[in-house]
């Protein structure tokens, strides 16, 4: 059976990598990205041209530890074989980290259910250890983490985020914020954010929020007046990229990947209760 005739079959990539010398995850002519410089390197294995979707567009800097992606081919491959391969093709900074056949409902973008993201900080005197510059920033020492957390806990739910997030035209700004906590290990102040989806510059922007409570300048109640204002808050100061890492993507079961695709294409909006709009 020729190329032609043969069925194509979806593939689905786990993929890590160091955002600091990339500008960003989606291609852009001229410019090295993830996407680009992935899509090139997978495309001459394959033989092929590769168009990738991906779980959740970085920024420029931000990293990624899980993020998931995929693409539809003809070839036939062995996936020990492939990941060994791409590791010689691919520059250091960047590593395919899983490779799988998906039912041809996955996509990695509308199947996901929830995306996870981890910010670093440091409160050390003298800032982020240099094996940890690229993926650490340095805070003030002696932050309050626990009036952090108690603004952090005033977020989670369904709200309209449009104080954290820069507006693209016609995209809601309504998200389920699932998981917003800290975790200390001497030094290292690490925040978990989970939910259903987010918008562009939200979790730099949440952390940036709750850092100005942690160092004094606001209080937890200001945070949470924010979820009243339908459009970006410049009081909010976004959180460098390079402390910001993508770490997983969960996605629901083969069988009710197509019922999850047609849910996330759905406009969400915040119960009238709330007062908030959608879009």
């Amino acid at each position: 059976m020729d190329e032609i005739e043969r069925e194509r079959s979806r593939v689905r990539l786990g993929i890590s990598y160091d955002g600091t010398d990339f500008i960003g995850w989606a291609r852009q002519p001229g410019l090295r990205t993830v996407q680009g410089v992935l899509e090139e390197s997978l495309s001459k294995v394959f033989r092929e041209p590769i168009v990738l979707t991906v779980a959740g567009r970085t920024d420029a800097g931000v990293h990624a530890e899980g993020q998931v992606a995929h693409f539809d081919t003809t070839a036939e491959f062995d996936a020990d074989k492939l990941m060994y391969r791409m590791a010689r093709f691919l520059p250091k900074d960047v590593r395919i980290t899983d490779i799988r056949t998906a039912p041809p409902e996955f996509d990695a973008r509308f199947s996901a259910m929830r995306r996870h993201y981890a910010y670093r900080l440091t409160t050390a005197p003298y800032g982020a250890e240099p094996l940890r510059a690229r993926s650490v920033v340095a805070c003030k020492p002696g932050v309050d983490l626990e009036a952090m957390r108690a603004a952090s806990g005033k977020l989670l739910g369904l709200h309209n985020f449009a104080a954290f997030c820069r507006r693209r035209e016609g995209a809601t700004t309504v998200r389920e914020l699932q998981r917003f906590d800290w975790e200390r290990e001497g030094d290292l102040l690490t925040a978990y954010v989970s939910a259903d989806a987010f918008c562009w510059s939200m979790v730099r922007s949440l952390v940036g929020a709750v850092l100005a409570v942690g160092e004094g300048r606001r209080t937890p109640e200001w945070v949470a007046s924010l979820l009243s204002e339908t459009e970006r808050s410049s009081s909010v100061t976004v959180a460098p990229a390079h402390g910001l890492s993508l770490i997983a993507v969960d996605y629901p079961a083969d069988a009710d990947l197509a019922a999850r695709n047609a849910q996330t294409r759905e406009t969400r909006t915040v119960p009238a209760a709330e007062g908030c709009c959608g879009d």
